[in-house]
């Protein structure tokens, strides 16, 4: 079945499923990742969300109104979500705060989206709904628990109208909290980029699907979610900390349903290594495993190494492996390598790297950068590499931006006009290096992704970040929150003098923190307490642990003449060891010097 010609909208489809498949289970969930607890058909799927949108029409929102989505990981957030595509609004998937953290960042993303109803679980419902209450802007928030909606409730006979161009949800970047960037995100998106994933990494309705990715966040919704429910095969799922605390019920899962299909962030392939020891993966079996997705954070060559070779022992391919590169600006895939082709890897001078040029290693006494290939594009995409400033692209083998245009670019930022323009609607300024722009359009419009890399034999290979976003297990943080936090964090520290980067350490990417201090607290400091304040609200504020902080003397902390962070310059002291450093003992710095700047 051609499911993106034959449908135009998720609703079509599920109508479908629901009327043609209607007793085939699509999704189970799996308590502490061993346990089955729940399962929803196709049929019943269909029921629950015809109910929860005739409860959502009945409270008088119409078609485009947000509703926010908080839930525990679970089947409810499944027949919430597509509740609210069936009555036309606009699904905003959000995590769910922890009981002693602060809600500035869900308030954020509910004033934004000017969202009217909020559904969550009975469970979650009063506690939540208590917090949220003392703000006033909320007041006339609809709360809904959808578990408490009765499938045999009388559904109203309603035909909303849909199309391909109607919003399905605002996938919020993890921006700053002052500012969060609802992604909008059509159905005529999430189709194509469903059917760009299908052709890519051939799905049949016989594949199985393993997943604990969150459903707020884009790679879990639509591969681990809509992925199964596009192809029609089923899902078995379990909470993201099922697998943190234990990542053996991972793959246990995987070897016990056969799983063929499964996706997870670079470092939670590297956690499997670390923690599952040989005499644990004895009982494993992955020859099943055909895909093994690897994205939303930078995909590491020696993870890819150690674990092909840690689970060949239990049937798993190498072949398996599928980096991808992509984001919520793109729906989620951009680039990705296919079913049952080696992963690609670059060796290429360190030295040239850091002056944005993809050299090929050419002595043996070289400082080498292994990077692996994420693939190339599929259906009406195309990526083009661009240079940031004087927006002319790039020659071969020259890093620059990555720019992307094509059918799965979401619609821009919501209610954010000028942020839409700067990073939706790019052009070339000319065509000099017109080989791939020979084409009506072809200077634009583009998608900005504010990433660096460059294209080698029709590949992507993924540098860097040309914005300076932090990400570690697959999240992306921006330093000028974390940077907030820090600064809040104990008086002694001076404000708009800090700054917050990542450093790649065992192929894993750490979070460091370079601070200024007061000066009239310079005598009188407890450096050790200082420190830990600071690791302390980060940990509070990000779930971040600080890998090292580095407390330096007043005035000394790089800035432009206009006074704004270098960031990049504060990396480059730090490794190198030239800050003017008041703590001892900031990190191992012989072992991060032997990182590249």
């Amino acid at each position: 079945m051609n499911t993106k010609q034959k449908f135009s909208t998720l609703v079509e489809l599920l109508r479908y499923r629901g009327t043609h498949q209607s007793n085939q289970t699509a999704y189970t969930f799996l308590y502490n990742g061993e346990i089955e607890t729940g399962s929803l058909t196709y049929g019943e799927l269909e029921q629950q969300a015809r109910a929860i949108a005739t409860q959502l029409l009945k409270l008088g929102l119409t078609d485009g109104d947000r509703a926010l989505l908080l839930y525990p990981p679970g089947l409810e957030f499944i027949s919430a979500f597509f509740g609210c595509l069936y009555a036309g609004l606009v699904a905003v998937p959000a995590k769910v705060n922890s009981y002693n953290e602060k809600l500035s960042r869900l308030e954020a993303i509910l004033l934004d989206a000017e969202a009217k109803a909020a559904l969550t679980t009975t469970s979650l419902l009063s506690s939540t709904k208590k917090r949220f209450d003392q703000n006033q802007k909320l007041a006339g928030l609809h709360w809904i628990s959808t578990d408490n909606i009765s499938s045999d409730l009388e559904i109203d006979s309603y035909e909303i109208a849909l199309n391909g161009k109607t919003l399905a949800y605002l996938q919020y970047t993890s921006g700053s909290t002052n500012q969060p960037k609802g992604v909008m995100v059509s159905h005529n998106n999430l189709l194509c980029n469903l059917e760009a994933l299908d052709l890519v990494w051939e799905h049949t309705p016989d594949s199985v699907m393993v997943t604990w990715l969150p459903t707020f966040h884009d790679m879990g919704l639509i591969y681990g979610i809509l992925q199964p429910f596009y192809k029609g095969f089923p899902c078995y799922m379990m909470a993201p900390v099922s697998f943190l605390q234990r990542p053996l019920r991972w793959l246990q899962a995987i070897s016990r349903y056969k799983a063929t299909h499964s996706a997870a962030p670079n470092s939670a392939y590297q956690l499997c290594v670390d923690k599952i020891p040989p005499e644990l993966r004895t009982n494993l079996d992955l020859s099943c495993w055909r895909v093994a997705l690897n994205g939303a954070e930078p995909v590491r060559y020696h993870t890819i190494k150690q674990f092909s070779e840690a689970f060949a022992p239990c049937g798993f391919n190498k072949t398996t492996f599928c980096p991808a590169y992509g984001l919520a600006e793109g729906s989620l895939k951009l680039t990705a390598v296919p079913t049952g082709v080696l992963p690609r890897f670059s060796k290429v001078q360190a030295e040239a790297l850091a002056k944005n040029w993809a050299m090929e290693v050419t002595e043996e006494q070289q400082i080498v950068h292994t990077l692996v290939g994420c693939g190339w594009t599929k259906m009406d995409t195309k990526i083009i590499i661009v240079h940031p400033e004087s927006l002319t692209q790039c020659s071969p083998q020259e890093v620059g931006e990555i720019w992307v245009s094509g059918s799965t670019v979401a619609q821009g930022y919501w209610r954010q006009s000028e942020e839409t323009k700067q990073t939706f609607q790019a052009y070339l300024s000319d065509t000099s290096v017109s080989t791939p722009l020979a084409t009506p359009g072809a200077h634009g419009p583009f998608l900005r992704t504010g990433d660096l890399g460059f294209v080698k034999d029709g590949e992507l290979f993924i540098t860097g970040r040309l914005k300076d976003v932090i990400i570690i297990r697959g999240r992306n943080h921006y330093p000028q929150d974390i940077e907030l936090t820090v600064e809040q964090s104990h008086p002694g520290l001076r404000m708009d003098c800090g700054a917050a980067f990542g450093v790649e350490v065992d192929s894993e990417e750490q979070l460091v923190v370079v601070q200024e201090v007061e000066r009239t607290w310079m005598r009188k400091l407890n450096l050790d307490e200082v420190i830990g304040d600071i690791r302390q609200a980060v940990m509070m504020q990000h779930e971040l642990r600080v890998y090292a902080v580095a407390l330096i003397k007043p005035a000394s902390i790089s800035k432009t003449s206009s006074g704004k962070i270098m960031r990049r310059a504060c990396r480059t002291k730090f490794l190198e060891g030239t800050l003017e450093v008041l703590n001892s003992g900031v990190s191992n710095l012989e072992h991060l010097n032997k990182l590249a700047v």
